[in-house]
């Protein structure tokens, strides 16, 4: 469901039902169950940023296509969470083990002046 954004900010909650036509209640409920956060004005107006929208088109994607309800919603969400969550781990081990294995090999760098030896490898021991 791809629906035409073209600036960056935070829309009202008449605006948002508007864009993806359904109901402010709807937009509320997903709030009480957790589904959305929206953040809120100084007068307590429910604001709407670019990442609560594409949050909203994933939901409603899952609910109009899929047929999810709203409980398998909060789970496919939370799963979603923690496999990002995962990957920033992961991506995080991996700059780790990068830097480590930079750092131990310019400190095994050869001395000047010596040039390392490398004998051939043999993959075959029955061929000599």
């Amino acid at each position: 469901m791809a629906t035409k954004r073209k600036s960056k900010g935070a829309y009202m909650i008449s605006a948002v039902a508007e864009m993806y036509q359904i109901h402010p209640q709807t937009l509320r409920l997903y709030e009480r169950e957790g589904l959305l956060r929206p953040s809120r004005s100084d007068g307590n107006t429910r604001l709407y940023t670019d990442e609560d929208l594409e949050r909203l088109e994933f939901i409603l994607n899952l609910a109009r296509d899929l047929g999810v309800n709203m409980a398998g919603i909060a789970i496919v969400l939370q799963m979603r969470e923690r496999m990002e969550e995962m990957n920033r781990q992961m991506q995080g081990f991996v700059d780790y083990v990068r830097t480590e294995m930079l750092t131990r090999m310019q400190q095994q760098a050869p001395q000047p002046g010596l040039v390392p030896f490398r004998r051939p490898v043999k993959l075959n021991k029955d061929k000599e």
